[in-house]
């Protein structure tokens, strides 16, 4: 056809001298042919991108060898660098971040901002430049602007953001937060002392501390610390970067909020990890993951886990997380004063270092793991075989992953159940026997280094 048209452009046409008129009128019952087509087909439609996170499940995995009841040598243990980075835990450094995030008198939304040492744009100016002092040459700060409207006088207010870039290919960012700003009884209070050491000083120094631990190493996965602003006016700040982010195109895989973590001599050694259900929601997945790698690394320290959004009638930032999909968990200390928090008796001296010590390294060790492993697979597809309790297990292996581990947890069950391994050489098409056939299992994978380290599981798949 592409001939032909070029033909017609010559001066001759089949030999013959053909006047430009005559091949104008020639060419006339092509164009409306042409033009007619299209407009029977309607209008163009616009292609809908395919959303971030690849197939909903694995089963376009080209199955290679069946390898049955595997016995893989490659599994989770503790990670002796990142046990390490644990030891480098400064408490001395803690201690200084909140003394000195309470010596800026208060960091309501609606305090001072052109003042050094006081309000709360002294404080986001410090929170700033402490995440570039502490970020190895590692962390991109940046602020994150927006307005906050009060009475119809408009705040400007800064998220504080720190990446710490990952090595890898995976999309996924996984987000650590705290709240930085405070308040008195009077959330509308700009001027009155708000100290707030323990809400949320000891989120923001334990933040700022594993920002700084993390960035002595590189890691797969992209980690972003963000303090957060405009928490106390129903989480504002958090609520904003959800959106724009999202907007933006990316791709979270998870997101811990640290809020009220100080502890006080005397309380449980433990921690409360709040994630609502149902039981197999990616907020419980994402809180049994760390639940996992917590008594991996510090048995002595564990969370406890907590069915819900939050404490009743309050909220910190994960929800704004949660609204939008998000896997995201909230940590708080294990037994809370409410006598000292939102007023002037939220002060440093009632903070247990010791406990925030061992806050900072449970953030650390579950970082360590999901930042340092293989990123989160896709979930496997499961079929059942003709022998009771057994199941084949399809999916596309990671080049990175040295193995994975697959968790049969029975539905309702609030911990996994002990791990089968594959090593990655003979890892996605496998079958799985020995089950108990009257149990209902919740299937997932998740990708082993060769170090020890774990990475986060994938979705669940239900056994039929």
């Amino acid at each position: 056809m592409a001939g032909e048209l070029r033909n017609l452009n010559s001066p001759a046409f089949c030999g013959v001298f053909v006047p430009q008129r005559i091949k104008f009128l020639l060419l006339l019952p092509i164009i409306f042919f042409l033009v007619s087509c299209s407009l029977l087909e309607g209008p163009q439609q616009l292609t809908i991108p395919t959303p971030p996170g690849g197939t909903p499940f694995a089963s376009i995995a080209q199955a290679g060898p069946l390898i049955t009841d595997p016995e893989g040598n490659v599994i989770e243990a503790v990670n002796p660098d990142l046990r390490t980075l644990l030891e480098q835990v400064s408490r001395q450094n803690l201690v200084g971040y909140i003394q000195t995030l309470q010596g800026f008198n208060t960091r309501n939304t609606y305090s001072v901002t052109d003042q050094e040492g006081l309000g709360i744009g002294a404080a986001r100016r410090w929170i700033f430049n402490e995440f570039i002092r502490v970020g190895n040459g590692r962390l991109l700060v940046e602020v994150d602007e927006f307005p906050v409207n009060q009475g119809g006088v408009v705040y400007n207010q800064q998220n504080i953001i720190a990446t710490l870039q990952g090595t890898g290919s995976h999309p996924g960012v996984i987000v650590v937060a705290a709240h930085y700003d405070s308040r008195t009884i009077d959330p509308l209070n700009g001027s009155s002392y708000a100290p707030g050491a323990n809400d949320n000083g000891s989120g923001v120094a334990a933040l700022l501390e594993t920002a700084r631990v993390m960035s002595s190493r590189e890691w797969s996965q992209t980690i972003i610390f963000v303090a957060f602003a405009a928490e106390e006016q129903n989480r504002l700040g958090s609520t904003h970067f959800v959106t724009d982010r999202l907007l933006q195109g990316w791709r979270f895989d998870a997101m811990m909020s640290t809020d009220i973590v100080g502890g006080r001599p005397g309380i449980p050694q433990s921690v409360r990890l709040f994630s609502p259900g149902p039981d197999g929601s990616p907020p419980r997945q994402l809180a049994r993951y760390m639940h996992y790698v917590g008594n991996l690394y510090m048995p002595q320290f564990p969370y406890t886990l907590i069915d819900a959004e939050d404490r009743d009638g309050r909220y910190s930032d994960h929800i704004s997380f949660l609204q939008a999909g998000i896997p995201a968990v909230r940590l708080t200390e294990s037994q809370e004063d409410p006598n000292r928090q939102h007023n002037s008796g939220d002060t440093a001296e009632w903070i247990d270092y010791d406990y925030l010590r061992q806050i900072t390294q449970l953030n650390i060790s579950y970082l360590g793991n999901a930042a340092g492993a293989p990123p989160m697979p896709v979930a496997p597809s499961i079929s059942p075989m003709t022998e009771p309790g057994a199941y084949i297990l399809t999916w596309i292996p990671d080049s990175v992953a040295a193995g994975y581990a697959i968790s049969f947890r029975p539905v309702g069950s609030p911990e996994y159940s002990q791990f089968r391994y594959v090593n990655s050489g003979e890892a996605g098409n496998v079958a799985i026997t020995g089950l108990d056939p009257a149990v209902q299992y919740a299937v997932s994978i998740a990708g082993l280094d060769g170090n020890g380290r774990i990475g986060l599981f994938s979705s669940e798949v239900l056994t039929p």
